[in-house]
């Protein structure tokens, strides 16, 4: 049973059938709901959960409501963990921003970051399904604090999707209006860099959130197109390639209206 949570996560990035877990996903929800009800206090549990109602929202919910549903149970599992894993962890991530780095610095070390890591992932959706509730963007800065933390351990945590999240954070405004686009976009390279090009949504999600909001079409295709050409099979991202690269056919049709 306590292998559980470890093992539906891994089933789940090695589907190459993204509806075969679209159909199954419902379910592992209600079991992981029914296993906390159980075991309140169970990290793992609770961790799981936030992982796959987060994965649910970003990517199968059927619309803006269901996704703000998901993302706030998302956060809601991921927050009960980290509680379970230190109060004052707790009141560190709901104190003042500033305070958020110095006391990370200064209470936790490498041995901390899979928890942090976990509610940076559950908090950055959740941002993402409420943009437009301006508490929930006004967020933003801690939520890259601390996947910058993070990052600064182990730059290719997450087979570099801690890259991923740091660049679309750092790719939401263009230069003109104080953005600064350019440090977003190494971290997209770094991604690539990090997992030998296999990590298909950094590439999706670079042209979709640098190349566009710079407005480089030349940029944009090729990384659409090196994602369609790509074998998406590989260790922990597997599912998360095809989808990426649906997303990539979609991008790619629309680059000559986009860019005109």
């Amino acid at each position: 049973m306590t292998q559980l949570p470890d093992n539906l996560s891994r089933a789940m990035l090695n589907q190459d059938d993204p509806e075969v877990v679209a159909a199954g996903a419902p379910a592992y929800l209600l079991m992981l709901d029914a296993l906390i009800l159980t075991y309140p206090e169970n990290e793992r549990f609770l961790l799981a959960g936030a992982q796959l109602y987060g994965a649910y929202a970003g990517v199968f919910a059927q619309d803006e409501e269901q996704a703000k549903t998901m993302a706030n149970k998302s956060l809601a599992y991921a927050r009960r963990a980290l509680c379970e894993y230190d109060d004052n962890a707790c009141d560190l991530v709901d104190g003042q921003s500033d305070q958020l780095l110095p006391g990370l610095k200064r209470d936790y070390s490498e041995d901390d970051i899979d928890i942090f890591y976990a509610y940076g992932a559950a908090w950055a959706g959740w941002v993402q399904a409420n943009t437009d509730d301006w508490n929930a963007v006004a967020q933003v800065g801690k939520v890259k604090t601390l996947m910058s933390w993070v990052a600064n351990y182990d730059e290719s945590y997450d087979n570099g999707t801690v890259q991923v999240y740091l660049g679309v954070l750092e790719s939401q405004l263009p230069p003109s209006v104080g953005g600064k686009p350019e440090i977003g976009q190494a971290h997209f390279e770094k991604a690539i860099k990090i997992s030998q090009g296999k990590h298909l949504m950094a590439k999706v999600l670079y042209a979709e959130q640098y190349a566009r909001l710079m407005f480089e079409q030349e940029l944009h295709d090729r990384l659409l197109q090196e994602v369609l050409d790509t074998d998406p099979t590989a260790e922990g991202l597997t599912l998360i390639n095809h989808l990426a690269q649906r997303q990539a056919a979609i991008l790619l049709a629309e680059s000559s209206d986009y860019f005109e």
